[in-house]
């Protein structure tokens, strides 16, 4: 079983950035492919960015793109999400979340490939 705990969230103002965390167990974290969701209130989790083990390969949705950035430290088990020129309506709770298997459809952000969710940080973007 893999354990995710994310960090980085907090309160900040439109335009402002922010570097989210998620630190995993084990000892074969590059073979996993990961990815980050968020869920604003009142609506369903959704996809937000992927990255293959090797980091090589990475995946944003349209409503980040130009503006997250994914990237991991395979050496320090860690995944990062880079968020520039911040908006109110990121405003959600974020989570991380490890695929073993399912590579394409995690890659296209399917929620059900994914097999560990870590515990989510909250992100507040004010206006």
């Amino acid at each position: 079983q893999v354990q995710l705990v994310e960090s980085g969230g907090g309160l900040v103002q439109a335009g402002d950035s922010l570097r989210l965390s998620c630190a995993a167990s084990g000892r074969t974290f590059s073979l996993y492919f990961m990815g980050w969701f968020r869920q604003a209130p009142g609506k369903e989790r959704a996809f937000v960015a992927a990255i293959s083990g090797s980091g090589a390969m990475t995946n944003h949705a349209d409503s980040v793109k130009g503006r997250f950035t994914i990237s991991r430290d395979n050496a320090k088990n860690t995944v990062y999400l880079q968020m520039n020129s911040l908006k109110p309506e990121d405003t959600a709770v974020y989570y991380c979340a490890v695929g073993r298997s399912r590579f394409a459809q995690a890659m296209g952000g399917l929620t059900s490939a994914y097999d560990y969710w870590g515990q989510g940080t909250h992100v507040t973007v004010s206006s």
